[in-house]
């Protein structure tokens, strides 16, 4: 397995995220190449990286169009442009719609908004998703693009743009969500223009020699939690924590009442993760007694009012509703996760599913298993992806709500998915990396008899 590099552990956590920076510009400004790509992994600055080389790009006298994958994500993107540098004049490329981005973006002076592309014609920066830059008649190229969330774009979209520009940064997270496609891509499966690959992977298997470049740092996850998810999800592009063992403390007001939820709780603030293991049994998806112990974890949490301490902030701060998540592999899941906390009095936590909550930031999280209850494990199940996004939304700890009898679910149900030929595998197969989390889970486990 790759290990962070002996230069690099030298380092401290900002120095060598300060030297991948520069050195993402460097290529991205001065190279020669069409395109850099960057590899970051969860809460690793891509977005505050964005924010820069777009900023960079335009302080160049080029214009700049940035792609991103949704509407909400191009919003975030503009706001924080726009944030950084008020004197620095965006455009919000939007749709027809009623409501086509977020009223935020209005109380900014330098942003401009139109739906049609004359209409913010020589602005230094325009922003839109993919969807709408597909509209868009090719005439003189842009100079530059920045494709944010590149993993999380297909391959035939980034082909509907690529007329667009000449040269363009590609910033994702490998260990994310394959992009969706609602029909079957089998028959193009290892072929250099598979439609369902990412843009990233299209982009590689066509340009081979492009700069590839990697943040090395994960500003949310702790120094407990990084060197789990690097192992399980980035073998190939490992990262550490930005803070250390101690820089970050968890603690609850009230003491425990000696439940298992108040036990798991105590585990996952002092080790940083918690395992609530209920007795093995197949259960239908939306297992009252998981969902039931989930909402049971929260309301604890909020009622023994807990305080995090974090670089962040030298004294305590609450920890509130709007802090904590909660992550199913189901939409039916969350529903009934959301109904069984509102019959527990619990209002403000967040509830969805590991698709929706990408890209988002808690200081704790609670996790219903992908593979609690179940009867075999399915490819969806055992997505990597949909494990990474779960286990890596927290800054101080993640409880784990699971049955027992997945270890052996696993090994009764061996990775046999097909091999084919001219795929490359960034992360590792989802057999092993749910072998990997459940092996450590296991030394944090409360087990309810």
């Amino acid at each position: 397995m790759t290990a962070v590099t002996e230069p690099e552990a030298a380092q401290g956590p900002g120095e060598a995220a300060a030297r991948a920076t520069e050195a993402i510009l460097r290529d991205t400004l001065e190279g020669a190449h069409r395109g850099v790509v960057v590899d970051s992994p969860p809460g690793a600055g891509k977005s505050t990286l964005v924010v820069r080389a777009a900023r960079e790009l335009a302080a160049s006298g080029h214009p700049l169009m940035v792609i991103a994958q949704t509407n909400a994500q191009v919003d975030d993107l503009v706001d924080r442009i726009a944030t950084a540098d008020p004197e620095l004049p965006v455009g919000r490329l939007h749709s027809s719609d009623a409501q086509p981005y977020d009223p935020v973006l209005d109380g900014h002076p330098s942003v401009r908004t139109s739906a049609k592309p004359a209409d913010l014609a020589g602005l230094d920066i325009v922003v839109s998703t993919a969807a709408k830059w597909a509209w868009v008649k090719p005439g003189d190229p842009w100079r530059y693009a920045i494709v944010d969330e590149a993993y999380q774009m297909r391959s035939d979209a980034l082909l509907a743009v690529a007329g667009l520009f000449e040269r363009a940064l590609f910033v994702g997270d490998p260990g994310q969500l394959d992009p969706f496609s609602q029909v079957g891509a089998e028959q193009w499966a290892g072929l250099s223009y598979d439609p369902s690959a990412s843009a990233v992977s299209a982009l590689l298997s066509h340009n081979p020699g492009l700069p590839q470049h990697r943040l090395p740092v994960s500003w949310r996850l702790p120094a407990s939690a990084a060197p789990l998810v690097s192992g399980a999800f980035y073998p190939y592009t490992p990262f550490r924590s930005g803070t250390g063992p101690g820089d970050r403390t968890l603690a609850f007001a009230a003491p425990s009442d000696g439940s298992p939820a108040d036990r798991v709780l105590d585990e996952a603030a002092e080790a940083g993760w918690g395992l609530l293991e209920l007795p093995a049994r197949p259960t239908p998806r939306t297992d009252p007694e998981a969902v039931a112990a989930v909402a049971e974890v929260v309301r604890r949490m909020l009622e023994r009012e807990g305080a995090a301490v974090s670089e962040r902030s030298e004294e305590p701060v609450p920890l509130t509703a709007a802090r904590v998540a909660v992550g199913t592999a189901h939409r039916d899941q969350a529903a009934a996760v959301r109904a069984e906390l509102a019959a527990r009095g619990v209002e403000g936590v967040t509830v969805d599913t590991a698709n929706r909550l990408q890209g988002r930031e808690f200081d704790v999280t609670v996790v219903l298993h992908p593979l609690s209850g179940r009867p075999d494990a399915t490819e969806f199940h055992l997505e990597t992806g949909r494990l990474c996004v779960l286990a890596s939304r927290h800054r101080h700890a993640c409880v784990v709500v699971c049955r027992a009898g997945v270890a052996e679910l696993l090994d009764d149900h061996p990775s046999t998915e097909p091999v084919q030929l001219g795929v490359t595998l960034r992360s590792p197969d989802g057999w092993e990396a749910h072998q990997s989390v459940l092996a450590h889970l296991s030394e944090h486990a409360v087990r309810v008899p």
